[in-house]
């Protein structure tokens, strides 16, 4: 079966069209959400939870009808069927003939599990092992720097998938638990975030951690070779102060290669589905020890576990709304807002996480798609976000959004009472006045004051910061960011689409090279524009 957007059966063009008509109705005022919301049964069935995981849709733009509709929509496309064949090893990265394996890291699947010969489960156990004894011996001072002294700051190097999950990860796990190493990231090429970077460390106590699947990305191997440079300057050794995650084999995991160990990653699990393997295993394990990651494996596998275990899971209901906002309703962007300081880098993992993933044009069968797939992913925490862009969320064109809420803070001391609440109370009131606001709008006689309303939202609320939690809450927007990627019958693993902005920086990092080399050498770039500032950025730095 395909999707959506493909060349496909007349079945899900018959769903499509009836969806077309609906989605054309909710135009009317008598759809507007606040008469919606007047019905006081539409929370209790426009909800879902699990255990220490709920979702309320009831402020989304959708009926019974609708919302059946994307169901039936789901299983003619065989989203479900796709995501337990996913789990089990089926070649669902058909582009690049791989499986995808993501949900295997955290022991999720059958347990014969076997690729290409290689027993999966064993395979994952033992690079799991080798980062559990790995962060011990860092940890209890067996592994030191070059100087004896314990390391006490990792900084990981490493660019898109090889940082934006484990970054999000890492600050929010920061709620629960004291790091025993700090963890910095690096993941761009530019000098000045080194310097920034290098400007706050003691070369003696850092660990390097270089994450690069074939080890061969151009921004992260200019890193490495900045950095190598910078520990030579201090007298310090690669080999005692780098690591490495890459594929078996690759250029940083061959013998003699001068770093102090290699953990492996594997071509079934893509960049940015990574954190659950060695990707953010290790510098995860590194900063709150292999247990606390551990039961973040244990929560990523519960939401899993309830998604293989549901037609109508969570994440299932989530990527129908999606695909009824932005192929529908045709609302172009979505805004993710947790309410939550810890999970502010949530966002910018969930952007690349979704928009790798679904933003095509071509479909996993190799046709040309009816339509480009995907939606603007962007976000703030709130309620820095009210004080951004929410005029344009309330009185501009309008987009769903995400609100994200933590019953439990991470903060367990006192907190002081201004008008009367706490800082967690204020929070939460901005929260669920935010949703309301958005759905039932309000009338005013000055047209500078009038707020239409009917703008979509979901609350998605988590008991705590606790490992198990974070852990769901980044597999919950994994599967979500799937199953639409199945439903659209799009490839949601492969990202061909950042392949040809690199190709034609390899043209213009030719002529600077040649320019390195020899001094006399005449730039001469085919475009203008690139011809233009390549001398112009060369006279400079000889002035």
């Amino acid at each position: 079966m395909s999707g959506l957007l493909c060349k496909d059966f007349s079945d899900i063009k018959a769903i499509s069209t009836a969806l077309e008509k609906k989605a054309a109705a909710f135009d009317s005022p008598e759809y507007h959400l606040k008469l919606l919301l007047d019905d006081p049964g539409r929370f209790g069935q426009f909800s879902k939870k699990i255990d220490g995981f709920f979702m309320d849709f009831s402020r989304q733009r959708l009926d019974w009808e609708a919302l059946n509709s994307l169901y039936r929509l789901a299983e003619q496309t065989g989203a479900h069927n796709k995501f337990v064949g996913m789990t089990r090893g089926e070649t669902v990265n058909t582009t690049e003939n791989r499986a995808a394996l993501h949900t295997a890291a955290r022991g999720t699947g059958p347990c014969d599990l076997n690729i290409n010969g290689l027993d999966v489960h064993a395979a994952m156990d033992k690079v799991r092992h080798e980062i559990a004894e790995f962060c011990q011996d860092v940890h209890s001072g067996t592994v030191t720097g070059a100087d004896g002294r314990p390391f006490t700051r990792a900084v990981v190097v490493g660019i898109g998938g090889s940082y934006l999950g484990c970054e999000f990860v890492y600050h929010a796990m920061g709620a629960k638990i004291t790091p025993v190493i700090s963890l910095d990231f690096m993941p761009n090429v530019d000098i000045d975030e080194f310097y920034r970077t290098v400007a706050g460390i003691e070369p003696e106590t850092t660990l390097w951690i270089v994450i690069s699947k074939s080890f061969t990305t151009t921004e992260t191997m200019a890193n490495l070779t900045q950095v190598t440079a910078w520990l030579n300057d201090f007298g310090l050794l690669p080999e005692q102060h780098i690591v490495t995650v890459t594929a078996k084999a690759s250029p940083g995991d061959q013998a003699g290669a001068p770093v102090l160990k290699s953990f492996h990653m594997f071509d079934f699990i893509g960049g940015r589905y990574s954190v659950s393997s060695a990707v953010g295993g290790l510098p995860l394990s590194l900063a709150y020890g292999f247990d606390a990651y551990d039961c973040f494996l244990s929560g990523c596998r519960a939401m899993d576990d309830h998604v293989l275990d549901s037609k109508q899971s969570l994440a299932m209901t989530a990527a129908c709304i999606s695909v009824w906002n932005s192929l529908f309703l045709k609302y172009p962007a979505q805004g993710i807002i947790p309410y939550s300081t810890r999970l502010s880098k949530l966002p910018a993992h969930i952007q690349q996480l979704y928009m790798e993933s679904i933003g095509k044009s071509a479909g996993a069968d190799g046709s040309f798609l009816s339509g480009p797939a995907g939606a603007i992913i962007f976000g703030e925490p709130g309620t820095n976000a009210q004080h951004s862009f929410f005029q344009l969320a309330h009185q501009g064109p309008g987009f769903p959004m995400d609100f994200i809420g933590v019953i439990q803070p991470g903060f367990t001391g006192q907190q002081a009472l201004s008008k009367g609440v706490t800082n967690h109370q204020e929070l939460w009131a901005n929260l669920l006045a935010q949703t309301r606001a958005l759905a039932l709008g309000r009338d005013h006689e000055d047209p500078a004051r009038r707020f239409s309303g009917n703008r979509p939202s979901s609350l998605i609320v988590i008991d705590d910061l606790s490992p198990e939690r974070i852990g769901m809450l980044l597999a919950f927007y994994e599967a979500r960011t799937v199953l639409e990627g199945f439903i659209l019958g799009v490839n949601p693993f492969d990202q061909f689409g950042v392949e040809l902005g690199k190709t034609m920086a390899g043209d213009v990092r030719r002529q600077m090279a040649k320019k390195n080399r020899n001094s006399e050498f005449q730039l001469s770039c085919a475009d203008p524009v690139q011809d233009f500032f390549v001398k112009a950025l060369f006279k400079s730095e000889t002035q």
